[in-house]
C-alpha cells in the first residue's frame, strides 16, 4: 500500500509539473534562507560557549554618575580586580586585557639570519595578565598556557603570525621587536604559540603580550591603587562554583566607598561597578566601545523576522497551491471511495503526498545551503559551517518544520475533499467552498503584508546607508591619506617627513595628532570654568595635535583662532574647543569662551588652560552618538600616532607612490602603510552595510515567493475559468477587459495588504532609526514607491496569465464539456 502511495505521489507531482515546481522551489528557497540566518543567529549567540569556565567568568564594567555623556563602560582602573579579590573571597581570580587603544595596527619585526629584517604590521594585539591563559580556553601549539606570559616582555602568538615570521621553525624563545604606540617599543621572547578555535569569541586576539614590560606596566605603577580613574584595562573575575553574581555586585557600592568615596566625592561624581556574563558580553549593547564590535539584540530581532516571514511566504505559497491544487482532484476521491477507499486512507494519501513534497524541497534547501553559505558569509562577514555534527538540533528543528508545514497544507484536501459524498462528486457538484477561497485570499494578503513590509525596510535602510554616507561631517574627509607612526623612531622623523611631503606638488596640507575622527579616543579630562571647583567640571574629550592639523581637516573656528605655527606659545596651556563643549561648560556663546580660563585637578594639582579658540562642531565619533564637548592641545613632546595627508592631485596611486618614497628615505627598516580616512570612518557602520546587503537580499527572495505564489493562483485561476473566459470572448469581451477580470481580484488583495502593511513598517522602522543620533525622516514617498512597486511586481506577476488566457481561442477551450 505504501508503495501504491508512492507511486501515486509521484505521478500527480509528473501530471503537474509547473504546479508541483513552483511549490518545491519556494518553499526550498524559503527553507535555505531561513536556515541560512539559522546558522547567523546560532553564531552571535553562541559567543565565547565554548570556553571551559564559561559559566563563571564575568567583565568587570563600569558606570559613572553625574557625567551626563558617560555610557556604561567595560573598562576599569588598574588595581581594582587584584582589590576585589583581597575583599570578596568569592572570587577565585582576575585577569586584564589592555586592547592597544591608541593603533589600530602594530609594527612587529624580526632579526633574521644574515641581518636580515622582517616588518610587518599586524592587527588586534593586546597586553595580557599572566592569569589570563590559565582563565580562558585557547589550543596552544607551541608552550605551556599555564606559564606563558609569567615572566616580563613575554608574547604569545597566533600561528598565522608565528608562520609569518619563522616559517616552518619553532617560535618557541625567539625574540621579536614589537612597536607600539600603546605599549611602546621593546624587545619580546615567544613564549607561546596558539591554534585560533573556530568558535565565536568577543577576545578576537592575534598576539598577546605580558602587561609588564611596557608603557602599560608604568601606567599600571602610576596609577597605583587609585580606583576613581578610569583606564583602558578590562578586568574579568572568575567567580567560585555556586557563588551568585547577583549578591556578589550588591556589595559593589560599598567596595567603592571605602577605597574610593573621598575621592569620588571630591571630583564631583560617582562610579557603579556592575558584572556582565562572559555569554553576554557580545550583544549586551548597553556597554559601548568593548575589545571587540558587540552584536546588536536589535538586528538579530530583525533577521529572525526576515527569516519567519520568508519561511511563513513559502509555507503560504505551498498550503494556497495544494489547497486550490486539490479541487482537481474531487473526481479522484469520488472514483476511489465507489471503488471501496476508506476515508482514513484518504486522507493517509493526502498527507503522505505533502509530507513526501516538504521533505523533497527539504532536502534541496540543505544542498542550496551548502551552495550559497560562503558567499553569505562574505556578506555577512562570518565563517559560519553546515556540519551536521555540529547542528543536529538544527537539522531535527527543520525537519519538524517540513512535516509540520506538509500536515497542514495536507490537512484541508485530506480531510474536507476526503469528506465528499461520491455521488455529488462524480456528478460534477464540487466546487471550492467559500472559507477555501476565503483562506487563500487571507494568506495572500498576508504574504504581501509581509513583502511589502520588507519593501519598505529594505528601502528606508538603504536610504539611511546613504545618509550616513554623505553626511556632512564638519571636516575634509576625503583625499585624506592617513599614515601610522608606530616605532619611536617614526615618531622622531615625523617634522622632518612632514616637510619633506610639503614639498611635493601634489601634497597641499600636512597634519599629526594622537588619534583621528571615526577611531576610538580614551583620551579625556574633567575642566570646570574660573570659580568653580572638580564637583562642577565637565568631561571633555581631548586630542593632542600639531599646528597643522585642524587646518588640514579643514575644521575652522567660529570664535578667536586656532593653533598655527606662527604662534609657538600655545605649546603651553592654549586650548581649542568644539561648541558643544562650550555651551557644556556654561558659556552663553562661542565669543564669550574666548579667552576666558579653564582648569582641572589631578593628584591636588591645579592645571590651567586659556581658550584661544572656538571651532564649529564636528562628528568625531560616528552618526550613531550626538556630538560631545571635545577639545585640543598641542602635543609637547611632538610624538604623534598619525600622520594626516591631504593630497589635492586627482592621481591618487602617483601621490601614494611618492609618499612611500619618502618614507622609504628617512626610514627604510619599517614597511609604509596607509589607509584613507573617508573609508576608515565607514568602517564604523559595518554593522549596518551587512544588514542593508542581508535584508536587500533577502527582501527580493521573499518578493520572488511571493510571486512564484501569485503566479501559481493566476494560472489557477485561468484554468477554473477558461470556459467563462471563452464565452465572453464569443459575447464580444476584448483582451483587456479579460485581463482586467483575472488581475482585478488579486491586485484587490495587494491594495488591501499596502494599506495594512504601511503602518506597521513605519512603526518598525523608526524604532531602527532611534539606534542613530542623527538619521533621515521617513516620509510619505516612501511608502508611495513601495505601493506603486508592490502593485507593479502583482501586475507584472499576473499578466503573463492573465494575456494568455486573454488571447486564447475561445474554440478550443469551449469545444470540450
Amino acid at each position: 500500500m505504501f508503495r501504491n502511495y508512492v507511486k501515486i505521489a509521484w505521478r500527480n507531482l509528473m501530471k503537474d509539473r509547473l504546479f508541483s515546481f513552483i511549490n518545491i522551489l519556494g518553499l526550498c528557497v524559503g527553507l535555505t534562507c531561513c536556515m541560512l540566518i539559522t546558522l547567523y543567529i546560532i553564531n552571535e549567540t553562541s559567543y565565547d560557549s565554548y570556553q571551559k569556565h564559561a559559566g563563571q567568568i564575568y567583565q568587570l564594567g563600569t558606570e559613572f554618575v553625574k557625567l551626563g555623556n558617560f555610557q556604561k563602560l567595560p573598562n576599569t582602573p588598574a588595581a581594582m580586580g587584584e582589590m576585589m579579590k583581597k575583599e570578596f573571597p568569592e572570587i577565585e581570580q582576575t585577569a586584564r586585557l589592555a586592547p592597544l587603544y591608541s593603533e589600530d595596527k602594530t609594527l612587529l619585526q624580526y632579526n633574521g639570519e644574515k641581518g636580515s629584517v622582517k616588518s610587518f604590521y599586524e592587527t588586534r594585539g593586546f597586553c595580557a595578565d599572566s592569569t589570563f591563559f590559565r582563565m580562558f580556553t585557547y589550543h596552544f601549539i607551541e608552550g605551556d598556557p599555564a606559564t606563558a606570559l609569567n615572566n616580563n616582555n613575554t608574547i604569545v602568538l597566533s600561528d598565522e603570525i608565528a608562520h609569518k615570521i619563522f616559517g616552518s621553525q619553532s617560535a618557541l624563545f625567539k625574540v621579536i621587536h614589537v612597536s607600539s604606540s600603546s605599549n611602546g617599543d621593546h624587545d619580546f621572547v615567544v613564549t607561546g604559540v596558539f591554534k585560533p578555535i573556530n568558535k565565536p569569541s568577543h577576545i578576537d586576539g592575534r598576539f598577546f603580550m605580558s602587561m609588564m614590560g611596557g608603557s602599560v606596566e608604568d601606567m599600571i605603577k602610576m596609577q597605583g591603587a587609585n580606583l576613581v580613574n578610569n583606564n583602558v584595562f578590562i578586568t574579568y573575575l572568575q567567580l567560585k562554583p555556586g557563588t551568585d553574581p547577583s549578591r556578589l555586585q550588591a556589595r559593589f557600592p560599598l567596595f567603592m566607598e571605602k577605597f574610593a568615596g573621598k575621592d569620588m566625592k571630591a571630583n564631583g561624581f560617582y562610579k557603579n561597578q556592575f558584572l556582565v556574563p562572559l555569554g553576554k558580553i557580545h550583544l549586551d549593547e548597553d556597554v559601548r566601545n568593548n575589545i571587540t564590535p558587540g552584536g546588536s539584540v536589535t538586528y538579530l530581532y530583525i533577521l529572525g523576522s526576515i527569516a519567519l516571514f520568508i519561511l511563513l511566504i513559502a509555507c503560504i505559497n505551498f498550503m494556497n497551491l495544494t489547497t486550490a491544487k486539490s479541487s482537481r482532484r474531487s473526481t479522484e476521491v469520488g472514483i476511489r471511495k465507489v471503488l471501496g477507499a476508506e476515508r482514513k486512507s484518504l486522507i493517509i494519501q493526502f498527507l503522505g503526498e505533502s509530507v513526501l513534497l516538504n521533505l523533497l524541497a527539504l532536502a534541496l534547501a540543505f544542498a542550496l545551503t551548502a551552495l550559497f553559505l560562503p558567499a553569505f558569509n562574505s556578506m555577512a562577514g562570518k565563517h559560519l559551517s553546515i556540519a551536521i555534527s555540529n547542528h543536529i538540533g538544527l537539522l531535527g528543528a527543520f525537519v519538524g518544520v517540513a512535516l509540520v508545514t506538509g500536515l497542514i497544507a495536507g490537512s484541508y484536501p485530506a480531510f474536507y475533499l476526503s469528506c465528499f459524498k461520491p455521488v455529488r462528486v462524480l456528478k460534477g457538484r464540487y466546487s471550492s467552498s467559500f472559507s477555501a477561497q476565503g483562506l487563500r485570499k487571507g494568506l495572500v494578503i498576508f504574504q504581501f503584508i509581509i513583502s511589502v513590509m520588507l519593501i519598505v525596510s529594505a528601502v528606508v535602510i538603504a536610504k539611511q546607508m546613504k545618509f550616513l554616507r554623505s553626511a556632512n561631517l564638519g571636516f575634509e574627509k576625503n583625499q585624506q591619506i592617513v599614515i601610522p607612526l608606530r616605532s619611536y623612531h617614526a615618531k622622531k622623523m615625523y617634522a622632518s617627513f612632514r616637510d619633506e611631503l610639503l614639498k611635493q606638488s601634489g601634497v597641499t596640507r600636512v597634519g599629526a595628532s594622537l588619534y583621528y575622527p571615526g577611531i576610538l579616543n580614551v583620551a579625556d579630562n574633567l575642566f570646570y570654568t574660573d570659580g568653580g571647583n572638580m564637583n562642577l567640571a565637565k568631561d571633555i574629550k581631548m586630542n593632542y595635535i600639531d599646528p597643522g592639523f585642524l587646518q588640514t581637516l579643514e575644521i575652522h573656528p567660529v570664535a578667536g583662532r586656532i593653533f598655527s605655527y606662527n604662534y609657538m606659545e600655545d605649546t603651553s596651556g592654549a586650548i581649542v574647543l568644539n561648541e558643544t563643549a562650550v555651551k557644556t561648560l556654561g558659556f552663553r556663546d562661542a565669543r564669550e569662551a574666548v579667552n576666558k580660563n579653564l582648569h582641572f585637578t589631578y593628584n591636588d594639582s591645579i592645571y590651567n588652560f586659556n581658550i584661544i579658540g572656538v571651532v564649529k562642531d564636528f562628528h568625531y565619533e560616528d552618526l550613531h552618538v550626538p556630538i560631545g564637548p571635545y577639545g585640543f592641545e598641542l602635543n609637547t613632546p611632538p610624538l604623534f600616532n598619525y600622520l594626516v595627508v591631504h593630497v589635492a592631485s586627482p592621481d591618487m596611486n602617483t601621490a601614494i607612490h611618492s609618499l612611500q618614497e619618502s618614507w622609504n628615505r628617512l626610514n627604510p627598516n619599517e614597511p609604509f602603510d596607509y589607509s584613507f580616512l573617508d573609508q576608515d570612518f565607514q568602517k564604523n557602520y559595518e554593522a549596518e552595510n551587512r544588514l542593508a546587503a542581508i535584508v536587500g537580499s533577502f527582501t527580493l527572495i521573499a518578493i520572488l515567493i511571493s510571486c512564484l505564489g501569485l503566479f501559481g493562483l493566476a494560472t489557477f485561476s485561468a484554468e477554473q475559468r477558461i470556459k467563462e473566459i471563452g464565452i465572453r470572448k464569443v459575447l464580444g469581451a476584448s483582451v483587456e477587459n479579460i485581463i482586467g477580470l483575472l488581475s482585478r481580484q488579486f491586485l484587490k488583495l495587494v491594495i488591501i495588504a499596502i494599506i495594512m502593511a504601511i503602518p506597521l513598517a513605519w512603526i518598525i522602522m523608526n524604532k531602527w532609526l532611534q539606534n542613530f543620533a542623527y538619521r533621515i525622516h521617513i516620509t510619505w514617498g516612501v511608502f508611495a514607491i513601495t505601493a506603486l512597486l508592490a502593485l507593479f511586481i502583482a501586475l507584472a506577476t499576473m499578466s503573463f496569465q492573465a494575456i494568455r488566457a486573454a488571447i486564447a481561442n475561445p474554440v478550443r477551450s469551449l469545444k470540450v464539456e
